[in-house]
């Protein structure tokens, strides 16, 4: 039987004044420290459906996904074992959707684009953010 790396999804939630969504994560490894709302995806799942399910459980907001942000493959990224990490950049459904952790996330919050400099986060997330915001600012998504 094969086995392969494990996949992963994480979203890039583009708000307001250049701001994006951060969760305080509830289990280790990392836990305790920001990271992008994500994780794996199921058996059977398509990844985009996975995007939007851990979105939903972790900060209890409905997203639409814009477009692919980037592929995470880096066989020591995760500390658990090698995962690969489909990064999307996303934007909520609906407005007046109440932000607040859920599931594995003890918390869920809004981070102005200077504020994550001071950030510690988790994995190798502040690669992903700084690429899907780049990204961002080219294609004029915010």
């Amino acid at each position: 039987m094969y086995h392969g790396p494990k996949t992963t999804v994480d979203a890039i939630i583009l708000e307001a004044n250049e701001s994006i969504v951060l969760i305080i994560r509830g289990n280790s490894p990392y836990q305790g420290q920001w990271a992008l709302p994500g994780g794996f995806v199921e058996l059977g799942e398509k990844v985009e459906d996975a995007v939007r399910r851990e979105v939903k459980e972790e900060t209890n907001l409905g997203v639409e996904i814009i477009k692919l942000s980037g592929v995470y493959s880096e066989p020591n990224r995760d500390p658990r074992g090698h995962t690969i990490s489909i990064a999307y950049l996303c934007r909520r459904n609906n407005t007046s959707e109440i932000l607040k952790g859920g599931s594995d996330a003890k918390e869920a919050k809004v981070f102005q684009r200077e504020a994550l400099k001071k950030l510690q986060l988790a994995f190798d997330h502040e690669r992903i953010i700084n690429e899907a915001l780049e990204i961002a600012d080219q294609e004029k998504l915010w």
